[in-house]
């Protein structure tokens, strides 16, 4: 007898323990979601804002899917959903995809810590909220906020409030010549807050997040861009120097519409106000990603830094120092001197294990 040819009706599959069903990692295709942004997330619950501006725009409760269980979804996310997608009272959807991420602003809780906590996500810029006093500015915290920034591609923009209590002109001369736009604001007493508009102006038609320090007045400069939202305000200890932590959770808030309305095509921008922060790790960020935002030294250390190099003062044959040192006259030898030293004071801020 020769050989019989086998074919696929030969093939016997084992039968699950669970069941006859054939397992499979196939998912549905889900090509009737709607595509929503996250705007705030609440023990396991996520609220979305979907078709935003448009006809049919409406807020949707929604939870992930099974699938999804260990992908972790953030403020500013742009999902896919499925389900009830009405925005009706009691409805709930279910998160079926995360979009891409334009940006991802990540944090650490020190600098040993090997796990990345994501801020936001799809973020145009980030907003440093510093106080002149009350409590005290710490250039670490900033120094450490404008590196996670740099390192997620993203705008540096700081906010220094309070200024009818101490001077701007010393922060605004460390932070202006690394490219880091500064804002200025004060409170008159029971007024409004003065320099908010310059504020609105920086963060209109973009993605802004907010960061800083209990206390150094992000909700009350958050109520001034978006009245009416009521974000709760706080004060700062007398003994500790330390503000209350008055927000719990990130929060997107769309900004109103400007005067005279949005052009075709434009967007409100939305700020995200993020909790009150203490300590901002780096472990997550490698020095080369932070060069990349000084392009003039950049393009020095990638053609004439040896493999490795740190760049640090103490770097053997670091090419930075010769690039100072060949500088064609005075005014742009103190320039590169001033921008060089700038761009180590951050790196420092990555190497450095303070909290600060």
């Amino acid at each position: 007898m020769g050989r019989r040819v086998l074919d696929e009706s030969d093939v016997r599959s084992r039968p699950s323990r669970r069941g006859t069903r054939p397992r499979t990692k196939q998912r549905p295709a889900h090509e009737d979601a709607a595509r929503g942004m996250v705007t705030a997330v609440d023990r396991g619950r996520y609220t979305l804002l979907l078709d935003e501006d448009g006809p049919d725009e409406r807020t949707v409760v929604a939870m992930k899917a099974r699938e999804l269980n260990r992908d972790r979804v953030v403020c500013g996310d742009g999902v896919d959903v499925v389900g009830d997608t009405s925005g009706g009272e009691g409805t709930l959807a279910r998160i079926v995809r995360i979009g891409e991420r334009r940006t991802v602003l990540r944090r650490t809780a020190d600098d040993t810590d090997p796990y990345e906590r994501i801020v936001v996500a799809n973020a145009d810029q980030l907003v440093i909220v510093t106080a002149l006093a009350q409590p005290e500015p710490r250039t670490g915290f900033i120094d450490r906020a404008v590196v996670a920034a740099y390192d997620a591609g993203m705008d540096v923009l700081l906010c220094l409030t309070k200024a009818d209590l101490a001077s701007a002109d010393e922060l605004r001369d460390l932070y202006e010549p690394i490219g880091v736009r500064v804002v200025v604001t004060r409170r008159e007493p029971d007024g409004p807050v003065v320099g908010v508009d310059a504020l609105r102006d920086a963060v209109a038609g973009r993605v802004s997040v907010l960061l800083g320090h209990s206390g150094v007045g992000k909700s009350t400069l958050v109520n001034a861009l978006v009245p009416g939202t009521g974000r709760a305000t706080g004060h700062v200890n007398d003994v500790t120097g330390r503000g209350r932590h008055t927000s719990t959770s990130a929060v997107a808030l769309r900004l109103p519409v400007p005067d005279g309305g949005l052009a075709p095509g434009a967007r409100r921008g939305w700020v995200i106000d993020t909790p009150g922060i203490r300590s901002f790790g780096l472990a997550h960020v490698e020095v080369d990603r932070v060069l990349r935002a000084f392009e003039d030294l950049d393009a020095v250390a990638v053609e004439r830094c040896p493999r490795g190099c740190t760049h640090l003062a103490d770097a053997p044959d670091c090419a930075l120092d010769a690039w100072v040192d060949e500088a064609p006259d005075d005014v742009v030898r103190e320039a590169r001197a001033a921008r060089l030293a700038s761009f180590r004071r951050l790196v420092e801020a990555r190497a450095s294990a303070e909290r600060d």
